[in-house]
């Protein structure tokens, strides 16, 4: 019975968004992150930065219009929310963060900040005062 119920369409009533799966990808020019979000269009999906330092990632699903003489039998393939925040890398560029969802994958891509050159080695020359 409660396996029915929990695994019904009111599951989403018990409980908040669901994690989701990411891939994070280091380039020279950026960081990529891949986010799953099937069946998600563009005007469900919202990316945030918030308080200028983390990245708020959520898929909103909207109810399928069903039928009220319509009977649940099993809800397994339902497209439930989810959410996630984590941090912006330290030499992200955050006024460049750009974000695309196709194909039931988020791309969230943070560009970076150009590190400058490493100084040469050299040697110093130590004295008796400064």
């Amino acid at each position: 019975m409660a396996e029915e119920f929990f695994g019904g369409p009111l599951r989403r009533l018990f409980w908040g968004p669901l994690p989701c799966s990411m891939d994070w990808i280091e380039t020279p020019s950026a960081h990529i992150f891949k986010i799953n979000a099937p069946g998600f269009g563009r005007e469900e999906v919202k990316v945030q930065l918030e308080e200028g330092s983390v990245i708020h990632v959520r898929g909103e699903a909207k109810e399928e219009p069903i039928s009220k003489e319509a009977i649940w039998r099993l809800a397994e393939r339902g497209k439930g929310d989810f959410s996630r925040r984590f941090p912006l890398p330290e030499d992200a560029k955050p006024d460049q963060i750009r974000a695309q969802v196709e194909n039931g994958v988020l791309t969230v891509v943070v560009p970076r900040e150009v590190a400058p050159p490493r100084p040469k080695s050299r040697s110093i020359t130590v004295s008796s005062k400064l």
